[in-house]
């Protein structure tokens, strides 16, 4: 069974959303689930701090042994930070997907609709 933390929120394209300090600026990465149906992941594009994007669009890909996929913005927001590490270390992303396997942190309006809870998202991923 996948981890699915219950103080994350989540989309049905299995990225997570996780709060931080500033209540403006959330963690983004894949769950636990997502890196155990990709497989070992190999390399990660990534956008660069400054970057825009609509809830939903593509910001970024994942490529593991498997296939290559598209990560999703889960909110609309400004790409603040990257995870640098990923470029030189990609299976962060399956070792530790909610700690050092983050992606990006992005700057998000109040508008926080659309997600899904620990609860929802393990129904929806037949947990």
């Amino acid at each position: 069974m996948a981890d699915i933390p219950k103080d994350l929120q989540y989309t049905t394209d299995h990225e997570y959303v996780k709060a931080t300090a500033d209540p403006a600026v959330v963690i983004v990465g894949i769950t636990d689930f997502a890196q155990g149906e990709l497989g070992d992941v190999v390399y990660v594009e990534l956008p660069r701090p400054g970057a825009t994007f609509d809830a939903h669009a593509a910001f970024g890909t994942i490529e593991a042994v498997k296939a290559v996929s598209e990560l999703f913005a889960p909110l609309a927001g400004e790409v603040v930070d990257v995870n640098g590490r990923l470029d030189g270390e990609p299976a962060l992303v399956n070792t530790d997907p909610y700690g050092d396997g983050w992606m990006i942190k992005l700057r998000v309006g109040a508008a926080r609709a659309g997600l899904l809870d620990a609860a929802a998202y393990a129904k929806h991923v037949g947990q």
